[in-house]
């Protein structure tokens, strides 16, 4: 939700925002919504006014026995009362409507985010790491899963539909080690907070968070009214819903590992083999909750964190700075990083990281208390993978095959996986 007031005194900065985004300019009308329910507030104050002075009128007329004024007193505040009940009215409907054309309108870019339309527009800021140079023609994620016999997208489809995959023996091993891997560096070493929350939310967190009403068709909803996490952005950003913070308790710093489900509504044809766009993935989310101040800092820092978890695993990766229009609805500026995957022969988004100012939390009613100062401000919020698990996975099978087929365990990962060297090909005994 953005500031109507910083609207109004910047309309020409919104109105570019939006425009870079690819939305109509929306400053003049809201402005005028909030000029009508100024002018509606200054009228029920004035009224109001007149009712108390009224009624007290009422009590010394009949005091002093002029029953005849004191009627008249009483009707006044009558009809006083039914102007302001109308006036209440009104306020009601043009807040209704403020709201309505708020909650629709995505927050506005930073100065330093390129303009465009999509992800053509989008700046590769650097690369880190070589990718991996093969004797022989590399193959992509599913064929080596599949022939190895431990993925199976025939068996998941005939439970669920497309975009669902069985994980076996030494890939479901593969993918409890990357969760546990990524979780010991992120609260071990850069001080995330670990969370297990809740997978199902009402309506009230997916909007704190603006996947609504924009993303409704991109989620699942249950029959009794609960949403599907697409991520556990939302439940960790939710932790502070409604809640007025100490200064000193800041940043707070969550990470999460657990199933995420998005309907991939706009998706189709896209990525349609493999584990690149499932229905039910697994990740590993951070998000963090600063003071205005330190939300530039800590965005870098969530994408060190994040970047930390590649460079370890030994995967080349490309770092790049989206668009205006190629950021999430909520985002004031996002950075990506893009894994090199050698079956395909291209980079491929991994995580996806975020600062969304103080827009959610305006939403969700975040705020805290300055030292120094009186009063409340508003939190600033960020997040971001760190890292998509079934990417990872994918990541892994394409950058350490093996011309037999069989895929070489990255020795970061040997602790949380037995310290086995390779996966081979499921025997019949395994």
């Amino acid at each position: 939700m953005l500031d109507i007031k910083a609207i109004c005194d910047n309309p020409d900065e919104y109105d570019a925002g939006w425009r870079a985004r690819g939305f109509e300019p929306h400053a003049a009308t809201l402005t005028d919504l909030n000029n009508q329910r100024k002018e509606i507030v200054t009228s029920l104050q004035h009224l109001q006014a007149q009712r108390n002075a009224s009624s007290k009128q009422i009590g010394k007329a009949k005091g002093s026995g002029d029953e005849k004024r004191a009627e008249e007193l009483m009707q006044e505040v009558a009809s006083i009362r039914d102007e302001i009940q109308n006036g209440e009215r009104q306020q009601r409907e043009i807040d209704q409507k403020l709201s309505d054309l708020l909650s629709v309108l995505p927050n506005i870019p930073f100065p330093d985010v390129p303009e465009g339309p999509d992800e053509e527009s989008n700046v590769e800021l650097r690369r880190e790491g070589a990718p991996p140079d093969f004797a022989f023609t590399p193959k992509e994620h599913y064929e080596l899963g599949e022939a190895l016999g431990y993925m199976d997208f025939e068996t998941a489809a005939k439970m669920s539909g497309s975009r669902f995959v069985v994980l076996k023996g030494a890939l479901a091993r593969l993918e409890r080690a990357l969760a546990h891997f990524m979780l010991d560096i992120h609260t071990g070493e850069f001080g995330y907070t670990e969370v297990i929350p809740p997978l199902l939310v009402r309506d009230d967190a997916v909007y704190g968070t603006a996947q609504l009403p924009k993303a409704a068709e991109d989620m699942f909803r249950t029959e009794n009214g609960y949403w599907l996490v697409p991520t556990s952005e939302v439940s960790l950003s939710n932790l502070v819903r409604e809640s007025i913070l100490d200064e000193e308790e800041l940043p707070l710093r969550f990470t999460a590992y657990t199933p995420c489900f998005r309907s991939e509504a706009g998706a189709a044809g896209k990525d349609t083999r493999g584990m690149i766009r499932q229905h039910q993935f697994t990740k590993v989310e951070l998000v963090s909750v600063t003071r205005p101040e330190e939300a530039e800092q800590e965005h870098a820092r969530m994408t060190s964190c994040a970047e930390e978890i590649l460079k370890r695993l030994g995967l080349a990766y490309r770092v790049v700075l989206l668009s205006s229009g190629d950021m999430s609805f909520q985002a004031r500026k996002t950075i990506d990083l893009e894994v090199w995957l050698p079956g395909q022969g291209t980079y491929r988004e991994i995580s996806s990281i975020s600062n969304c100012g103080d827009f959610q939390a305006r939403r969700m009613g975040a705020r805290f208390r300055p030292i120094d100062a009186k009063g409340t401000e508003f939190v600033h919020t960020m997040n971001g993978s760190g890292l998509a698990i079934g990417r990872t996975m994918v990541a892994i099978l394409e950058n350490y095959q093996n011309e037999d087929g069989s895929v070489t365990i990255p020795q970061a990962l040997r602790p949380y996986m037995g310290n086995m060297e390779r996966i081979e090909q499921q025997t019949s005994d395994a």
